[in-house]
């Protein structure tokens, strides 16, 4: 009697609770239907009435009689060159793989196809100034060479790195005038692409590098035998990056045209993803095998349909033209929250079309590498979450260079101020960028003292988990506020702007703004709860 009162009260629960969250979706549906219907009403209406003031747009081509918004430098150099681009990848990928099929190369033949492959590359991007490339590369090949064993490896390494990733920025990639005036003639034959910008991504290269050689040397702590266990790629029988990148390649795979191939290979050189170096290392020498021709193909399709949706994007909503002619500070705080959202939108799906694109090369020549943008922007409510998904790749490098030797988990909220510092510094030497990378930091502390709360908070009735989740769903709306500020800040109006957007949504007309974005994003969040919810019962 007694077990069958009990299941009684779990099926009346079990109904409860399932009406309630089927009524509960249907209720976000609804909302985020009309929020985007509203966005983009507003935002035609915006586009439409100011688009005489604005600055950076030219004529559209896929719209008749429109303009497209062309006013970011990097979107434009990029839509600008991707014919050439893709003319010169096509060379380069059917070169590469016809030497590899006819030759049967295996690493060593392949690296020194890619290196020669790689500086034809390299000397039509920076001209003479390859020269300072190959010089830095060659120190740092034999600083690792020489000190990998000894206990001041670490310290001399990552000094010597960080000077010139700082010098790179300070001295905008030298000059030969100051090797001597018979030397200054080069000065006119610097290529079409600033050399040091490109430089950041082989300091990354070049301190993978260093510590997988340095680790090559030392007893591997990784288990393969739970991870195989575990992997659904590698219980496939193929091979997952992870695994690529913890397994210790052999010696002779540390050599200096492998070690210059790597720094300098085409298809990633100019924007990443970024992969380490025992994960190239090993596919020059057995090409990926996780994405078939088929796969690949419909990776291309994706990226071609995606493009168009960005053009469409730039045709009909001008937000970035807002923000880079200042005129998105004299409209209403809701038109500032539509174009500052516009913003990020646009920002995420343009590194996701630029990463994409390299990476769809990188694999036709059977390098993969990891996904930079493997979730939406729309789809991340937390700020461990969002750095995971956004330059995923470069996340990867920052845990296994940089979290982890520094302790890790252990000494969580001391790394992640040293860690963003050093992201803040590499991406340029300017204050929005620190600003930005503290102003991250600071948001990061009590999020995970919430998180540390919630798990060691154990729900046991309905209503303790009915908490618990609308808890969560007001931190997810916080957090993604302040993900908000700190971009905008980092990436657009910079420290000096903090006072004028604060102003703008404290006052009198933006109070009731920032209540609907709260709201806004509270809803956002808990439809993000049933999405993962959703995933997870698939899986």
């Amino acid at each position: 009697m007694g077990r069958s009162t009990r299941n009684m009260k779990s099926e009346n629960h079990n109904g409860w609770w399932w009406k309630l969250r089927s009524n509960e979706l249907s209720f976000l549906i609804v909302y985020a239907a009309a929020f985007y219907a509203f966005i983009i009403h507003r935002s035609l209406q915006l586009s439409r009435a100011h688009y005489t003031k604005l600055f950076g747009l030219r004529p559209g081509w896929l719209i008749p009689n429109s303009l497209n918004d062309v006013s970011d430098a990097q979107w434009r150099n990029f839509q600008g060159n991707l014919l050439v681009l893709t003319v010169v990848f096509a060379i380069f990928t059917i070169v590469a793989n016809m030497l590899r099929t006819c030759f049967h190369f295996k690493a060593r033949g392949m690296s020194v196809i890619w290196l020669l492959i790689s500086l034809a590359y390299l000397s039509y991007l920076h001209g003479a100034c390859v020269v300072f490339i190959l010089s830095i590369a060659s120190v740092n090949f034999l600083l690792v060479k020489l000190l990998a064993r000894t206990k001041y490896f670490s310290f001399v390494f990552w000094i010597f790195n960080i000077f010139f990733l700082l010098c790179n920025r300070v001295y905008e990639g030298y000059s030969f005038s100051i090797f001597g005036q018979h030397w200054a003639y080069l000065d006119n034959f610097r290529g079409t692409f600033r050399w040091h910008i490109c430089f950041n991504f082989v300091v990354l290269r070049m301190i993978s590098f260093g510590y997988d050689y340095h680790w090559a040397n030392q007893e591997s702590r990784f288990d393969y035998e739970k991870h195989i266990q575990r992997c659904r790629i590698c219980k496939s029988g193929k091979t997952c990056y992870q695994l690529l990148q913890e397994r210790i390649v052999q010696n002779d795979k540390f050599s200096f045209t492998i070690y210059l191939s790597y720094l300098v290979y085409a298809p990633l050189y100019v924007a990443g993803p970024i992969l380490s170096f025992n994960a190239f290392a090993s596919q020059l020498d057995m090409p990926q095998n996780n994405f078939s021709v088929i796969d690949m193909v419909w990776y291309g399709v994706r990226w071609v349909f995606s493009f168009i949706l960005m053009e469409l994007m730039t045709h009909l909503f001008y937000y970035n033209a807002f923000a880079k002619s200042g005129l998105w500070k004299l409209l209403s705080p809701m038109d500032v929250f539509i174009i500052g959202y516009g913003v990020l939108i646009f920002m995420w799906l343009k590194f996701f079309l630029i990463w994409r694109y390299f990476r769809f090369w990188s694999l036709i020549c059977g390098i993969e590498t990891p996904e930079n943008m493997p979730r939406c922007i729309n789809n991340c409510y937390n700020l461990e979450s969002f750095w995971k998904n956004w330059h995923a790749s470069y996340n990867k490098w920052l845990v296994r260079y940089m979290y982890i030797p520094l302790g890790g988990a252990q000494r969580k909220l001391l790394n992640v101020w040293v860690v963003f510092t050093f992201v803040a510094i590499w991406h340029d030497l300017e204050w929005k960028l620190l600003s930005w990378a503290w102003l991250t930091c600071l948001f990061f502390v009590p999020e995970m003292l919430f998180k540390a709360a919630a798990n060691a908070f154990q729900a046991k009735s309905a209503f303790e988990q009915l908490l618990l989740r609308e808890l969560s769903a007001v931190a997810g709306a916080v957090t993604i506020t302040c993900l908000m500020v700190a971009n905008l800040v980092g990436f657009v109006i910079g420290p000096s702007g903090i006072n004028w957007l604060v102003s703008r949504f404290l006052g009198k007309d933006g109070l009731p703004v920032l209540v609907g974005m709260l709201v806004t994003f509270y809803v956002g969040t808990k439809l993000m709860f049933h999405i993962h919810e959703f995933k997870q019962s698939r899986e």
